[in-house]
């Protein structure tokens, strides 16, 4: 199968379902929108005015009953057990910003129930991700055999671990989303919503919250208001790339409020270093919160992170957040090193370049940013891609991130036999095999992929979302576009098609790679920029220009810019 890059992209212009338009449209609501806005919302699938309301509207008072998710009350049962008679309980974690948030949250709610627990993160380099024998026994060794541990974002594929907690006289209790497998763990209660397809979309911080719901609503607590803990929970949501539908996108948006007025030491003290003021958006959370949250679990351990978010005294997380800062800045120079040494890998090997699923490895990668470098090449070559750091000994552990359509955790069951564990999401799993078992894996991992996929389907396509012009621009319609937001997974940033547009060139260039460019059509003139840009060898113009429309907020101003993704040179 033949496969081509990204720059190949072919640019298609998506269409709403007419009869779902025009019920938009001819709708109380639909008069008071611009007709931009409802085409926008019918792409959603939002096929009449309630939804479409809610869509724009969600309320908190709409979310459903917790106890819907599987065997919560099993769950809520033994953690009141465990709060009543006050016994010794471990909270294990994972080292990203979901598990960070999750084990953050649900000790502030354990808390407020007068239980006291131990927290433990295990380290990505000695012992990987998830429930491993050797993390458990450094966290009974750290705090003491308890009688009920909790994973939180790990677990669900933990057969052996969750058997041997039992033969310790351990009780274990599970909060996860990743896929099962046909065998489930032995264990008290895995709250997974994957079990019974409902309320998929969930990450694990947003079954924590579900959690705390179940726990507070079966015993109110006067002095814990679950309401201002959203911030968490839209840090860990935003962060895992989960669809940001349904309750996640109710959650999301009230948690992004939260976040803007948050008085949490930890977060004021991050939002600070990372530069920003006034309202915070999902990609302040993708681009600049989250990236240091995650620094120090992919160099060290994500305890200092844990630390930061359960930090009370603003001059600790100042501290806290400057050794995150800095982490985040060593995360960067050793993903440069990894993202050089894997482009020259595919330029000297045209046969993995094309394959349709791109496995590399070496023994010089640091695995803490693996996933990031395979994510960015999985978006310049539009497949699916995983990279190996491979240590002294021989056993390679990495990530592998997919593209729309292919399940990378439906392609890693046809080559279980060459893998020592592997498992996650469809679109994000982690695995560890042998550096020997490599070609054998990446021949199985193609092969298996083309069954799901057809090289037509993985040619690289630009997606946009309607046509624009300048003069769209208005007042009215820039103020029905912020309630689209939060933008992200299932509800991503929509891009426009803006025709036969002239730049004023030569434009300004940043740090010598971002283009800042005044677009002029039909009498209009509007400000944008253009990330990574091929300054040096533009198309020449009149140009169709695919774009975004972002919303900067800086001391209370509130201004837009056009935020260029491609151009072509303009066409008919």
């Amino acid at each position: 199968m033949t496969i081509s890059p990204a720059s190949c992209a072919r640019w298609i212009l998506q269409e709403p379902d007419p009869a779902t338009w025009k019920s938009i449209q001819d709708s109380p609501l639909g008069d008071s929108l611009p007709p931009l806005i409802c085409r926008l919302l019918a792409l959603r699938g939002l096929n009449d005015e309630k939804s479409a309301r809610a869509f724009l509207h969600p309320k908190l008072a709409e979310l459903s009953d917790p106890f819907l998710l599987p065997q919560m009350q099993e769950a809520v049962q033994r953690i009141f057990q465990a709060i009543d008679q006050k016994e010794a309980v471990i909270l294990y974690g994972d080292y990203d910003v979901d598990g960070v948030t999750s084990l953050t949250l649900l000790t502030l709610t354990l808390r407020a129930f007068g239980l006291t627990v131990n927290s433990y993160l295990p380290h990505r380099m000695e012992e990987g991700y998830g429930l491993s024998r050797e993390g458990l026994a450094r966290s009974f060794e750290k705090h003491g055999k308890p009688h009920l541990l909790i994973a939180l974002d790990c677990g669900t594929c933990s057969i052996d671990e969750a058997a041997w907690l039992r033969t310790e006289g351990v009780d274990c209790v599970i909060v996860d989303h990743h896929d099962p497998l046909e065998i489930k763990p032995d264990c008290l209660a895995l709250i997974n919503p994957k079990l019974n397809g409902a309320f998929t979309y969930f990450c694990t911080v947003g079954l924590v919250f579900k959690l705390a719901h179940a726990l507070l609503k079966t015993r109110r607590l006067e002095h814990f208001d679950l309401r201002e803990q959203l911030d968490l929970v839209a840090m860990g949501t935003v962060a895992d790339l989960v669809p940001l539908r349904d309750e996640n996108r109710v959650i999301v948006q009230r948690g992004l409020d939260k976040l803007t007025e948050t008085k949490r030491p930890g977060l004021c003290a991050l939002k600070i270093i990372a530069g920003m003021d006034g309202p915070v958006q999902a990609h302040h959370i993708g681009f600049r919160l989250g990236p240091r949250l995650n620094a120090a679990g992919r160099l060290d351990t994500a305890q200092t992170s844990l630390d930061l978010l359960l930090c009370e005294n603003f001059n600790d997380a100042r501290d806290g957040a400057a050794l995150l800062d800095k982490h985040n800045r060593e995360r960067q120079d050793v993903e440069a090193v990894v993202q050089k040494a894997a482009a020259l890998m595919l330029d000297s090997d045209p046969s993995i370049a094309m394959a349709s699923c791109i496995v590399l490895g070496s023994r010089h990668w640091h695995p803490g940013v693996v996933g990031i470098v395979a994510s960015r090449i999985m978006r310049e070559y539009h497949r699916p891609t995983l990279l190996l750091a491979i240590n002294d000994e021989g056993l390679g552990k990495g990530s592998g991130r997919s593209v729309p359509g292919v399940s990378l955790v439906q392609a890693l069951d046809s080559c279980r036999h060459l893998l020592i564990r592997g498992g996650g999401h469809p679109m994000a799993v982690g695995i560890s095999l042998t550096e020997e078992n490599i070609p054998a894996f990446r021949a199985a991992m193609s092969a298996s992929v083309e069954t799901q996929i057809t090289a037509d389907e993985l040619t690289p396509r630009l997606h946009l979302d309607a046509e624009l012009s300048l003069a769209d621009l208005t007042p009215d319609f820039l103020q029905h576009y912020n309630e689209l937001e939060p933008f992200g997974m299932g509800n991503p940033e929509p891009l426009f098609l803006c025709r036969h547009v002239e730049p004023q060139l030569p434009g300004q260039i940043l740090k010598d790679k971002h283009w800042k460019l005044q677009l002029h059509q039909d009498g209009k003139m509007r400000p944008a920029i253009w990330f990574n840009a091929p300054w040096q060898n533009p198309p020449p113009p009149p140009w169709d220009v695919a774009l975004k429309i972002q919303r900067h907020l800086w001391r209370g101003q509130e201004s837009w810019q056009l935020m260029i993704s491609d151009v072509r040179s303009a066409e008919g």
